[in-house]
């Protein structure tokens, strides 16, 4: 049987994410696994515990938000492990485009006796990214919603992008991927892995997380008011059909612009430009339905 060893983000979903490891971490025990329930301090405390654990042949279950599963991610891609998954976030967006369970009761039974599948994790600048990574407007976003957490998640992270759009203009970005070199005026860059984020949005719709490919999204210049009709599209991914949105593949892209601008990813910033994001093949074991509802 699995023995486990359960991070949880306490302040995760307004403080529901404690509530949402113990039923889990109970529901196990009372199947005979052995649990032992930590609370995270910092994101560097996190891939400590998470390091550690996955050394000693624990699973690592991340109980928080996108940003404790990237965190939890590096700890077990350091120590060859396996990550499981229990979203009690605000956006959970890893955690959708693996197809995890919705209760407790189910997600229980998928740590105890689902099977572990292989996905690719990018690497920026040293930070380990399960999902995707983002320069842009929607990175301007993402500190609007981290500063805004008394608001209910997901209007949050409708806000956001408008309370952006009012100060925006448009950098000129310098992308090099794969060795080919484009410079162009645009709203975003996206460097995706999961192509899931914005809760519930499936910005970057061909990204599948184990093909061996990163995907680019080049959101190109325009009128303020564009993307506000591109982010409604983007619910339904119509906005892909839009003449300035450029798709693409590589394995490595180094992302600079010609103003500061932060670097997001899986819903926190983790640096400046310039950042290099390169893939990791296979390189993260997790406990998750074989396939996704994203992926074909």
């Amino acid at each position: 049987m699995r023995s486990f060893t359960a991070l949880v983000n306490p302040i995760a979903g307004g403080g529901h994410a404690t509530e949402v490891c113990d039923t889990v971490a109970g529901l196990l025990r009372e199947a005979g696994a052995t649990v032992v329930v930590a609370a995270t301090q910092s994101s560097e405390h996190a891939i400590k515990l998470a390091t550690e654990a996955a050394a000693a042949g624990q699973v690592v279950i991340a109980v928080g938000g996108d940003g404790l599963m990237r965190d939890a991610a590096a700890g077990v891609v350091a120590s060859g492990g396996v990550l499981g998954v229990v979203p009690a976030g605000r956006g959970n967006d890893l955690a959708r485009a693996l197809g995890m369970p919705a209760t407790p009761h189910e997600m229980a039974s998928l740590l105890l006796d689902g099977p572990t599948r292989t996905i690719d994790v990018l690497e920026a600048n040293g930070v380990i990214v399960p999902g995707n990574v983002y320069i842009g407007i929607d990175s301007v976003a993402t500190q609007i919603i981290n500063n805004t957490r008394w608001l209910p998640g997901l209007l949050t992270y409708r806000l956001a992008p408008v309370r952006a759009i009012l100060s925006w203009h448009s950098p000129t970005y310098t992308v090099v991927a794969d060795g080919e070199r484009r410079s162009v005026p645009a709203f975003s860059v996206v460097v995706a892995n999961s192509g899931a984020y914005g809760h519930g949005l499936r910005i970057v719709p061909p990204a599948v997380l184990d093909d061996g490919l990163l995907d680019v999204m080049i959101v190109g210049d325009g009128p303020r008011r564009e993307i506000v009709k591109f982010m409604k599209e983007a619910k339904t991914g119509a906005h892909v059909a839009r003449p300035e949105v450029q798709l693409s593949t590589a394995r490595e892209v180094t992302v600079d612009a010609d103003r500061p601008l932060p670097v997001c990813a899986d819903g926190d910033e983790i640096g400046e430009l310039p950042v290099t994001v390169r893939l990791l093949p296979a390189a993260l074991g997790v406990i998750a339905p074989v396939a996704s509802p994203y992926e074909p």
